[in-house]
């Protein structure tokens, strides 16, 4: 076992372990430490504990210091300096004509190193941009081109819910999410009702995945055989929340009946990738 902190450098972001060393700091201080990109303050989201050397990325760094005034006073100008950044960036790419759109600038915290994040639909050959962006700022320059879905996160703003983006507020990685999910869960496949803002698949689609996984385990499908309390049947809708079955009984199929999913006994099983029976109304037809 080994004693870390555990530091996060944004807002909504991964966090990483670091080495306290004989310092003893609590949650929601801000430290200065050692990173593979030099010194970076950060805020301690969680003080001394141990963890397994497994769980430890080498090289373990170290935690330099608690935050001084000084320090904080360095992120202040850098946060500053990081809007008039972003403004000179995007004249600089529109004066090169280049298919790409800045989001976001990021000041390293000994001011050697400035990021630019972007987006783009291909590849940008921005050698001309970066010349140009180093004799302004007479620095290191590094651009890096993010996803739609990294972008959503770094801008923030309301979803379709009308609560601010989960991206942007708490989900610290993105999560796999897939088209299977909406099928499962039975959504709306239309795309602008299952995609964020950021035009990808709503991230929340992952949230109650394992829960739809579980009930569609125990529930029976559509176009089972089922034995009820009154008789043998087929069921023909199911609402899987509610665990209710609508069953057309082989001895009164003009009308159908409304059992709980525990009330019944899977006969039959439909097979895989047969077809769901039509509405009632269709049937009868």
């Amino acid at each position: 076992m080994v004693k870390v902190i555990s530091v996060r450098f944004k807002r909504v972001g991964k966090a990483y372990y670091f080495d306290p060393g004989a310092l003893e700091i609590p949650k929601g201080a801000a430290v200065v430490v050692e990173t593979s990109y030099g010194q970076e303050m950060g805020t301690c989201i969680l003080s001394t504990h141990e963890v397994d050397e497994e769980k430890i990325v080498p090289p373990l760094r170290r935690v330099l210091r608690l935050a001084t005034p000084a320090d904080c006073g360095t992120v202040r100008k850098n946060a500053e300096k990081e809007k008039r950044a972003l403004e000179i960036c995007v004249k600089k790419v529109a004066a090169h004509k280049l298919e790409m759109k800045c989001i976001d600038v990021e000041y390293s915290f000994d001011g050697s190193k400035i990021i630019f994040y972007f987006t783009a639909d291909g590849r940008v050959d921005f050698r001309e941009l970066v010349k140009d962006l180093a004799g302004v700022f007479r620095m290191r320059i590094e651009l890096r081109q993010v996803g739609v879905r990294d972008e959503a996160k770094m801008l923030g703003g309301l979803g379709i819910c009308g609560k601010p983006f989960c991206c942007a507020t708490f989900l610290e990685e993105f999560q796999p999410v897939s088209i299977k999910m909406a099928k499962e869960q039975n959504l709306s496949l239309n795309p602008t009702k299952i995609s964020g803002t950021c035009g990808r698949l709503m991230c929340c689609l992952k949230y109650e995945q394992e829960a739809y996984e579980e009930l569609l385990r125990t529930t029976p499908r559509a176009d089972s055989v089922v034995k009820t309390p009154e008789g043998v049947g087929l069921v023909t809708d199911v609402n899987l929340l509610r665990g209710k079955l609508k069953v057309r009984l082989d001895n009164a199929p003009e009308t159908l009946r409304v059992f709980d999913k525990r009330e019944v006994t899977v006969l039959k099983s439909p097979q895989k990738g047969k077809k769901k029976s039509p509405p009632a109304a269709e049937a009868e037809a």
